[in-house]
Formats: C-alpha cells, sequence, structure tokens
C-alpha cells in the first residue's frame, strides 16, 4: 500500500509552487478564486499517489470528501468558533468563507484526475504505479 512515486512526487511540487504562486502573486480573480480550487484537488490527489498505491476512482473520491468537508467546515466558520481566526495559517490551510462555487470546482478537478487517469491508462502512459 505504500510506495514512493518520484512522478507524483514531481507533480505534487510543481502544483504546490502554482498555488503557492497563486496565493502570492494573484490578488483577485479567477485564477484566484477557481482555478486554485481545481489545482488543489489535483494537488491532494498527487501528494496522496505519491505515498500510496491506491486504486485511482476510491482515492479521488477520498479527495472530493475531504475537500468537501473542509469546504462544509468553513460554512460552519470552524476557524472562527475555534479561536484560530487571527492565526493565518489556520485561515490559510481551513479557508475562511463557503462558496457554493467551490464545490463545483473540487468537482471539476476530480474530472480532470479521472479524465487523465483514465487517458493515461488507454494510451499505455505508466505513472510508475
Amino acid at each position: 500500500m505504500l510506495k514512493f512515486n518520484r512522478t507524483y512526487f514531481l507533480l505534487t511540487i510543481l502544483l504546490l509552487a502554482i498555488e503557492i504562486s497563486i496565493a502570492f502573486y494573484i490578488p483577485d480573480g479567477f485564477i484566484r478564486h477557481y482555478l486554485g480550487d481545481v489545482i488543489v484537488v489535483i494537488l491532494i490527489y498527487c501528494f496522496l499517489r505519491t505515498i500510496l498505491k491506491l486504486k485511482t476512482v476510491p482515492l479521488i473520491y477520498g479527495v472530493l470528501l475531504f475537500v468537501f468537508t473542509i469546504e462544509i467546515l468553513q460554512y460552519f466558520k470552524l476557524v472562527e468558533k475555534s479561536g484560530f481566526s487571527n492565526c493565518q495559517l489556520a485561515s490559510v490551510i481551513m479557508g475562511s468563507t463557503f462558496d457554493w462555487m467551490d464545490l463545483g470546482m473540487y468537482i471539476l478537478g476530480v474530472v480532470l484526475v479521472l479524465f487523465v487517469e483514465n487517458g493515461c491508462r488507454k494510451t499505455k502512459i505508466n505513472f510508475k504505479t
């Protein structure tokens, strides 16, 4: 079940760099509010695939459940109610604002992962899994 995958590790580093760049250099707009949510799903998936040898569908649905849970906790203002609203790290990791569009962007990220993973299998591209 545990197995290091170099390709997914490199993808994780690349996607993390993109997410950090978006957070620091893109103040507002489509990329920050929507594309970042799509990318974060792919980032979490790639990170988990770096260390776990699991089938794509159960893993990506687990990621979707995780990000939906985080978004629902934002709806209930967990960071604020737990007293961490002054902690910038907690606000960045957990988020602070619920948005229905975020759920749609997470689903789009899942669809992209499934599309790419399925396409790679059909064309015999091996990510050393």
